[in-house]
């Protein structure tokens, strides 16, 4: 499954990473963007006394560092979102830096269809988040 019959020009196991140090700014932006709020990623005090001892970085942002690589690098312009899977394994805070990949897994033959393993991975290699996408990938020719 090279992609050749449905014009997709991609191959089981290419892949793409995108790295980022999630910023105060990140938690902010995303809270202000998404509406959520929840005193575990805007309340210094309140996350304090949880069980991760300091805010975490919302689940749902590392999901939008997973749709950048989709939509920027692989399978990138013209990929929508078709489908996205993700399991969240470990917190991520303010200053980590995350390595977030996806990896070709499978080519429709008969669409132009692209199916992809994503995760994220911390400054210490350790997985953050794993999943899977499907992107329907189709390219605007600009004149």
């Amino acid at each position: 499954m090279d992609g050749a019959v449905s014009g997709v020009p991609f191959a089981v196991g290419q892949r793409a990473e995108f790295r980022r140090t999630v910023t105060e700014a990140d938690l902010v932006n995303f809270a202000g963007v998404s509406g959520d709020y929840n005193p575990l990623h805007t309340d210094v005090q309140y996350a304090g006394r949880s069980r991760f001892g300091e805010r975490v970085a919302h689940g749902m942002l590392l999901g939008a560092y997973v749709s950048a690589v989709l939509g920027n690098r692989l399978p990138g312009p013209g990929a929508i979102l078709l489908s996205c899977s993700l399991r969240f394994l470990r917190p991520t805070r303010v200053g980590d830096t995350v390595t977030v990949w996806v990896e070709v897994a499978g080519v429709r033959e008969d669409k132009p269809v692209v199916t992809l393993r994503v995760g994220c991975t911390n400054q210490r290699d350790e997985p953050v988040v794993e999943g899977e996408a499907v992107c329907l990938w189709e390219p605007v020719e600009v004149r």
